[in-house]
């Protein structure tokens, strides 16, 4: 129970920041105000788990938390007297999520680009003409979820992989339900050994813990981790081929290959104003958008003008609608950047009360990092790996660069132990629905934990 109550400290963990002396005279974590404010959270993020069966968008008991929250700190604070304790500390948390907000709003806004322009329709399509088995079906779309992720995020990434199954496997419930299960784990795994292929890596990257370089260590353990269960669950693959499916290729619209080629300019861009210059990647990535935003006024010049022509053959309806940079900003995921703050915001509020010190003595101090670490990845599965990397990284605790490598490992993988440990699982489970649920997933967590003692076990080996 000692343990349990820990876990759940550490979860809901955040430094006092820079209000942390004030904060120590309060002893908020015995107050009417600490209590009540962990209980909003544990409500709320009880809501998020729900989410699947109640249809309440995670972002809403998230966000109300959030303010409750603070407005329980902040009323706490006037009566002792401390009326700019509570702006600082609010305001330290808000600009932490602002750099990533930005930073993912980029990306997002890229990846949407490349949807518009056929990107993935193109990948899928040539993928389902090849007429492939159901095996390799198995191990291309894992495969790709596994190489793909780390550079557009693993949701995209699992999203695009689930379609090409569906599209081919549409009436065998069983195939496509342990192909579901084979992308979520190659999509978390190849996002965990690059910043750009998950939340967490992000946040670890950009709070200047490790090097842009360094989570390529990760690429053995991550790929262990996706090989492992592949190999044992490839055996409950059914023989034979899919006996239909849409084969039709899809073509690229213009300019699709080029904004491929922006987004990686912008990648190098982000890590070349941390690398060289020692200015937030956030910098960088806006930087970055300015290229995707010219392109896109070329693409727009480019329609009308040949909309204008007089010589203009009838529309093949490869472009019938005006490229329009706006609506792939506007197509991003607010649900999930909404989610962010919220759980930045309130994490961060009861961190501001003061429960750090009441997990951290037990976590990375009587358990020791390795142990602590590993214990991150378990947890992931069960709340967020948002929370929780949010909180260790909080904690600042003192540990050489392969314990920052292990725990942003079990982080990102952890997350595949179960269906709703991830945000590429919750999403296959609504995109291939009646096929791919939690159950389905949890018989075959055994195999899959298998693989992530693995990945550990060749972390701690190699690194």
């Amino acid at each position: 129970m000692t343990l349990f109550l820990s876990a759940l400290l550490l979860v809901f963990a955040m430094p006092a920041i820079a209000a942390e002396d004030s904060v120590h005279h309060l002893q908020l974590t015995d107050s009417w105000v600490g209590w009540l404010s962990l209980a909003i959270f544990v409500a709320a993020y009880a809501l998020v788990i729900l989410e699947e069966k109640l249809h309440l968008r995670k972002s809403k008991p998230v966000l109300l938390a959030a303010g409750l929250i603070w407005i329980l700190i902040a009323i706490a604070c006037n009566q002792a007297g401390l009326t700019h304790a509570a702006t600082e500390g609010i305001r330290h948390n808000f600009l932490e999520y602002a750099e990533l907000f930005f930073f993912l709003l980029v990306a997002m806004t890229y990846i949407n680009a490349m949807l518009d322009r056929g990107v993935f329709d193109a990948l899928r399509g040539w993928l389902v003409a090849r007429g492939l088995s159901y095996r390799a079906v198995f191990w291309w779309t894992g495969g790709l979820a596994f190489f793909i992720s780390p550079i557009a995020d693993n949701l995209t990434t699992a999203l695009i992989m689930c379609a090409v199954v569906m599209a081919v496997g549409a009436d065998q419930p069983k195939f496509v339900a342990i192909c579901c299960i084979n992308i979520v784990v190659g999509a978390n795994a190849g996002g965990a050994f690059s910043p750009f292929g998950d939340i967490t890596t992000l946040m670890v990257w950009q709070k200047g813990v490790l090097d842009f370089h360094e989570f390529f260590a990760l690429f053995l353990p991550s790929a262990v981790n996706f090989l492992v269960p592949a190999l044992l669950m490839q055996f409950a693959v059914p023989q034979g081929a899919p006996s239909g499916g849409e084969s039709q290729d899809q073509l690229l619209k213009h300019g699709a290959i080029t904004i491929v080629v922006l987004f990686l300019c912008t990648i190098a861009t982000a890590v070349s104003f941390h690398n060289f210059l020692h200015l937030p990647p956030v910098f960088g990535m806006m930087t970055g958008l300015a290229y995707l935003k010219f392109f896109a006024f070329y693409i727009r010049m480019r329609q009308r003008s040949w909309a204008n022509r007089v010589d203009n053959p009838p529309s093949s309806g490869a472009e019938e609608e005006e490229f329009d940079i706006f609506r792939s900003i506007a197509g991003a995921e607010w649900d999930t950047l909404f989610f962010f703050y919220g759980v930045i915001l309130a994490v961060g509020g009861l961190g501001f009360i003061g429960y750090l010190s009441l997990a951290s003595g037990i976590f990375y101090g009587e358990l020791g990092p390795t142990a602590a670490n590993i214990l991150v990845g378990v947890m992931s599965a069960i709340v967020d790996n948002i929370p929780v990397m949010f909180a260790v990284l909080s904690m600042e605790p003192d540990m050489p660069k392969v314990q920052w490598l292990l725990v942003t490992l079990t982080a990102g993988v952890g997350g595949s132990l179960l269906s709703i440990g991830s945000a590429a699982g919750v999403a296959l489970m609504g995109q291939a629905r009646g096929h791919y649920t939690f159950f389905a997933h949890l018989k075959w967590t055994p195999v899959i934990a298998l693989g992530y003692a693995a990945s550990i076990a060749v972390h701690l080996m190699i690194n």
